[in-house]
């Protein structure tokens, strides 16, 4: 990967990173720009989880970060709540799909190096990995192909995806965690509209940024070197029009109430001082596909 740092990357009991990542003997990557940014929520999630009452736990995680060597600006972002808790969402509304269609199929869409499946498997579900050859060829070094998993080289953006997906059982549920952003819109709604089309009566879980929200980012972006999220979207209502019904949304200070209620004490004092700053930038939408 561009710009290695030498040194040694470890999270330590407090949750940590100390170091820089990079060292001889770890796994060297090279991903393109914007798949670099799978590294923010994955040091987030590492972090949180050797944290003291942590709002999830991703020992596998904690894992990549110690064998990966990367590029420790994806390290640098400021607390690394906000990363956590959008994934803290988005497996609330996976176990809600799983307690109705235990035995239905997940689609995880530019899935990076994220552990969900690991967090919520239940024995019977099926489950997609899907990203670029890169990432893909990232996490072969880490996870297998097994008879209910699999790993998918694509992009979002193709189609061909979609014939591999419709043979495995329904519902379908596609989940989508911080990559749309970094679309245009005329592919979101694209990707959409063929996911709308293929799998009537599927599920769709996918999050969105306001546009104060992506203008801060690109600034952000800007100053540290780091790709610019693209897509603004203030309200995920507006993609009911591509055959999508909105059936529950929140935000990272506002969650589903299924997880307000198991939140850790920190977080529930956190998050209603935190909501004027960060409600309003962005949200986890779930729908059915008409």
């Amino acid at each position: 990967m561009p710009d290695r740092h030498e040194g040694d990357a470890r999270v330590d009991s407090t949750g940590t990173l100390t170091g820089d990542a990079g060292e001889a003997g770890k796994h060297e990557v090279r991903l393109g720009a914007v798949q670099q940014t799978l590294f923010i929520p994955l040091v987030s999630r590492a972090r949180e989880t050797n944290r003291w009452g942590p709002v999830l736990r991703d020992p596998k995680a904690v894992e990549l970060v110690r064998a990966i060597g990367y590029d420790t600006k994806y390290a640098e972002v400021p607390g690394g709540w906000g990363p956590v808790l959008r994934t803290a969402v988005f497996d609330t509304y996976v176990r809600e799909f799983l307690a109705r269609h235990p035995a239905g199929t997940v689609v995880e869409l530019g899935t990076g190096l994220n552990t969900r499946f690991e967090r919520v498997d239940n024995g019977r579900l099926h489950w997609f990995d899907l990203d670029l050859p890169d990432t893909i060829e990232l996490r072969r070094a880490f996870f297998e192909d097994t008879g209910r998993r699999r790993m998918i080289t694509a992009s979002a953006l193709d189609e061909e995806w979609l014939d591999v997906v419709a043979g495995s059982p329904g519902p379908h549920l596609f989940v989508t965690e911080g990559m749309l952003a970094y679309f245009s819109e005329e592919d979101v709604h694209a990707l959409l509209a063929r996911i709308v089309r293929r799998f009537p009566g599927s599920f769709v879980a996918l999050d969105t940024y306001s546009r104060q929200m992506v203008e801060r980012q690109r600034a952000m972006a800007a100053a540290r070197n780091v790709s610019a999220m693209t897509w603004a979207c203030d309200d995920p209502g507006a993609l009911e029009h591509l055959g999508l019904e909105l059936i529950d949304s929140a935000t990272i200070t506002k969650p589903p109430r299924a997880m307000r209620r198991k939140l850790p004490l920190r977080y529930r004092i956190k998050l209603p001082l935190a909501d004027r700053e960060y409600g309003k930038a962005g949200r986890i939408a779930f729908f059915r596909t008409a």
